[in-house]
């Protein structure tokens, strides 16, 4: 019988799970609510209800977890911004009671790079960095061919760079972190800020806020909408100015994209490679290519979550 990991990603909105072989081959997945601003006992009532059917008979060797904010070195969600079961929740240790096999965690961006580096367009890359645009913005970093940690667990956070100090409120409690401008959430609030600053007629003027999502917005452009282009080019100048700033810090060969919000494609990359270049320190320019993710038709953070699972576990 062959062996499998778990691979699970807990994403601020939807928690996707997927039984995934050696070779990256996910052979069942699926999804659930998070239920993150509940208890966390209900979201692990759900984990267990959804994933149980699906290992059951199967020989699984482990449990990888991307999760926000994750120690990886304790296995604790500690203050996670949009994720609000307390401020140092031991996950790794609910998690292996819920399925009784040893679990491995890292931060859900850390997974996502993981996959990339195992099974996407980083193989054979040993510097770059990936951003997860989904609720929030993640971002993990390869040096060396090894994930960046640092001192804390938390080494690189850009999601909570500063963009404005005196900007949007984030969940983690500050104002005007890049994840309030460059995110499916960030973007929402773009759109508002367009429709309030412009006169133009807009497709979005008749969706409430709950209501609008990132594909909307997205397919609002791809119908010449002015509103969601602005919007697109305002975040993409954003997003630009930080990447700039990223590359200074590791010099990455490349850096990739995943989640919801690159399905926009050029509307996002091009005003993003244009600020990034306009604002690159010199020595850096035309160095870094700018990449959607190559697991953007499958799910990189659950096979990220795999692979920290069988670089962990699966000698043991």
């Amino acid at each position: 019988m062959a062996d499998f990991v778990l691979g699970i990603d807990i994403g601020g909105t939807y928690t996707k799970y997927g039984l995934v072989d050696k070779k990256g081959k996910v052979v069942d997945e699926g999804a659930f609510n998070t239920h993150a601003k509940e208890k966390i006992e209900i979201f692990l009532k759900e984990l267990k209800k959804n994933i149980s059917p699906v290992v059951e008979g199967k020989s699984v060797i482990g449990v990888g977890v991307g999760a926000p904010n994750v120690n990886h070195f304790d296995g604790t969600i500690k203050q996670a911004a949009n994720i609000q079961w307390g401020d140092d929740v031991p996950l790794k240790k609910l998690i292996q009671q819920v399925f009784d096999l040893p679990t491995a965690l890292t931060n859900d961006a850390n997974a996502a790079a993981l996959g990339e580096m195992k099974y996407g367009g980083a193989q054979g890359m040993k510097n770059f960095v990936v951003f997860t645009l989904g609720t929030g913005l993640g971002s993990g970093f390869v040096v060396n061919g090894e994930l960046v940690y640092g001192n804390s667990g938390f080494a690189g956070e850009i999601g909570h760079v500063s963009v404005n100090p005196d900007g949007r409120f984030c969940g983690c409690g500050r104002r005007g972190c890049l994840e309030t401008y460059v995110s499916a959430t960030g973007i929402k609030k773009t759109v508002f800020k367009m429709m309030a600053d412009y006169a133009r007629p807009s497709v979005l003027r008749d969706v409430s806020y709950n209501d609008m999502t990132a594909e909307m917005i997205t397919n609002a452009a791809r119908e010449h909408d002015y509103i969601a282009i602005k919007a697109f080019e305002y975040t993409g100048q954003i997003f630009g100015q930080k990447l700039a700033d990223t590359v200074v810090h590791t010099s990455p060969e490349a850096i990739f994209l995943f989640g919801g919000l690159v399905n926009a494609g050029d509307y996002l990359l091009d005003p993003a490679v244009y600020y990034m270049e306009k604002f690159m320190f010199k020595p850096f320019k035309k160095s870094v290519k700018l990449l959607p993710s190559a697991l953007m038709d499958k799910n990189a953070a659950v096979l990220g979550a795999a692979a920290l699972a069988w670089d962990e576990l699966g000698d043991k």
